[in-house]
């Protein structure tokens, strides 16, 4: 246990951890050059294509240190989007150290700052490493002093490296080797170790990405989840390098995967621990916290009859994304189908992405929300993300939505143009801090459904690529809400029906019926497309018919018989419009829930 040592590469996005994995990687040699590709670990295409990181991924790598000694390093490579913190998290109770990425050009970011807590709530030991030393813009000195200000660390026991370049390779892999300490464990205890991660093989069943804490654990062990009491045969153990590799068994500080024949996807919990049926441990680790969904949206089967496939797939999503939760839900216009929960929008994005690639499904998404909560004149409280579930008017006493604490950082002379974006979302308790000459730290207390609308999209734009965003939840506060429906032709459609602040309600209701008017295509009668509040239709936009030209019959003659043609047209258009029903096509779904900028 002298010699192993396991530690994560936490940072903000794009500050190359990722990179800097594949370099550790080559140094190691554990991948034959010709076979290597940037983002190695990135496995998922949807990953390489966005150039994010989206699942933490495990690797063993061996190293020969400078004092001659064969060390094995277990690195965990770590998203850097706010939405996927949950991964950081759940990957830090694997280590004892991480080594902490700041970009040299950009500095110290919200993101930064974040994973810098998460890794001083575990304990870890942190490493402060200063990459992209390459570029021309980079700013080594001005970066050690945001370091010293900002994070609190000692700058002077930073490391510089370039991740594209290879420089500082070598240093950074000494002080992983000297500076984390190895983990602390007992062989000889009973079996104790944590779940962190699973993904379903079709001919393997469920494979369990689990680390070690005491004793050991090798195939043909019996083994229990404390969680809920099953047991299981364990089939095969082994490390992960690129591919699994088999060993013989899992001893007290390592990482690796378990293959135990566990056919069914709900009897793996993440952050359960796994011990020896017949000599089990005394209590269960310390688990993961629950992940609380804040943005809610519905997925329904475009074809209804996939609904059973649709279920099948969502569980074994889940299995892979802990924080991902779902539930049954149905809707008049669009049948059957699951009320999700996200972490964020991006969080979102990728679930219906994933499930639409992996699963090969066809999905409609419903309008995203958030949970608010309604104190009823009888005194109940319910709480609510489903505008379908929406109490009568009449009823509620107060309303409350949720509201967040952002943290933004961007250079100075953007101040004025984050600050009136911030002012048109609601927010309000500002606080500006200069952590560093010509660099604003801008606090907002602001409501979290104004921001999963488009707000990180248009905070990248006015600061030209150069601001960062964080968020966590703060508490509920009163507001005056109200459900804004769309009819099309007379009929509400409840997949589209938005709860919204009174004062936001007719720009959105007029976005919604612009977007509508664009995607659902004409008929022979004149379509309304409107916005309403309760009884009271606060916008409106019209899809005009087609026109059959009945009068291009009659060339000259007596007025009174084209007259006679055209009343008959009419008649037959008013008849058509009370009998005719708008097929409402899944692009117009998809509209409504894009912003401007898209």
């Amino acid at each position: 246990m002298e010699t192993l040592r396991n530690f994560s590469i936490i940072a903000h996005i794009d500050h190359g951890k990722s990179t800097l994995a594949d370099r550790l990687i080559q140094h190691a040699g554990v991948v034959d050059p010709r076979a290597f590709k940037d983002q190695i670990l990135d496995s998922m295409d949807i990953e390489r294509e966005r150039g994010i990181t989206i699942k933490s991924q495990a690797i063993t790598l061996p190293y020969r240190g400078k004092d001659n000694v064969d060390y094995v390093l277990n690195l965990i490579d770590t998203p850097g989007h706010v939405d996927f913190s949950y991964e950081v998290s759940r990957s830090l109770a694997s280590c004892e150290g991480v080594l902490l990425l700041i970009d040299a050009s950009q500095g110290v970011q919200a993101q930064t700052v974040a994973n810098l807590y998460l890794a001083m709530e575990h304990n870890l030991e942190i490493i402060p490493v200063i990459n992209k030393i390459d570029l021309p813009t980079a700013d080594i000195p001005s970066t050690m002093e945001q370091i010293d200000a900002e994070l609190g660390l000692d700058a002077y026991t930073s490391l510089t490296c370039s991740a594209k370049t290879g420089a500082g390779i070598e240093e950074i892999l000494e002080a992983i080797v000297h500076r984390i300490p190895p983990p602390k464990g007992k062989d000889d205890e009973p079996l104790a170790a944590l779940i962190f991660d699973a993904f379903y093989d079709a001919f393997r069943g469920t494979i369990i990405s689990c680390r070690v804490f005491d004793g050991t654990i090798k195939s043909g062990d019996v083994i229990r989840f404390m969680h809920n009491e099953t047991t299981y045969r364990v089939e095969e153990v082994g490390r992960f390098l690129l591919t699994r590799q088999k060993r013989d068994r899992l001893s007290a500080g390592d990482v690796g995967y378990v293959i135990a024949g566990v056919k069914t996807v709900s009897d793996v919990k993440i952050g359960d621990t796994i011990t020896i049926d017949d000599n089990p441990c005394s209590r269960p680790l310390p688990g993961f916290k629950e992940a609380k969904p804040v943005v809610f949206a519905s997925i329904y089967p475009i074809a209804s009859d996939d609904y059973e496939e649709l279920a099948v797939a969502l569980e074994k999503y889940t299995l892979n994304d802990a924080s991902f939760t779902y539930q049954k839900d149905s809707s008049v216009a669009l049948g059957q189908g699951f009320r999700c929960g996200f972490l964020g929008l991006l969080h979102l994005d990728i679930v219906q992405e994933r499930l639409e690639r992996e699963y090969d499904l066809s999905i409609i998404l419903s309008v995203p929300s958030v949970r608010y909560r309604f104190t009823l004149k009888n005194g109940d409280v319910v709480a609510i993300d489903n505008p379908s579930y929406y109490p009568d008017q009449i009823s509620i006493e107060t309303s409350e939505e949720p509201y967040i604490r952002a943290t933004m950082m961007f250079p100075e002379r953007y101040l004025g143009a984050v600050m009136k974006l911030c002012r048109e979302k609601r927010g309000d308790n500002s606080t500006i801090a200069y952590p560093s000459p010509g660099r604003v730290e801008l606090v907002f207390e602001m409501p979290l459904a104004e921001v999963i609308y488009d707000f990180y999209d248009r905070l990248k734009t006015i600061t030209q690529g150069y601001g960062s965003f964080d968020y966590d939840m703060t508490d509920y506060r009163e507001s005056d809400l109200a459900l804004l429906d769309i009819l099309v032709n007379g009929d509400k459609v409840d997949a589209l029906a938005q709860i919204v602040h009174r004062d936001n309600a007719r720009a959105r209701g007029l976005k919604a019926c612009e977007r509508l008017k664009e995607e659902i295509p004409r008929q022979m009668f004149k379509i309304a497309i409107q916005g309403a509040i309760g009884g009271q239709i606060i916008s409106r936009t019209t899809i005009s018919p087609f026109r059959k030209d009945v009068i291009a019959k009659c060339y000259g003659g007596d007025i009174t018989r084209k007259r006679k043609l055209l009343e008959k047209q009419k008649k037959g258009k008013k008849r058509m419009k009370m009998i005719g029903s708008v097929a409402i096509p899944q692009s117009a779904f998809v509209a409504v829930l894009k912003s401007d900028s898209e």
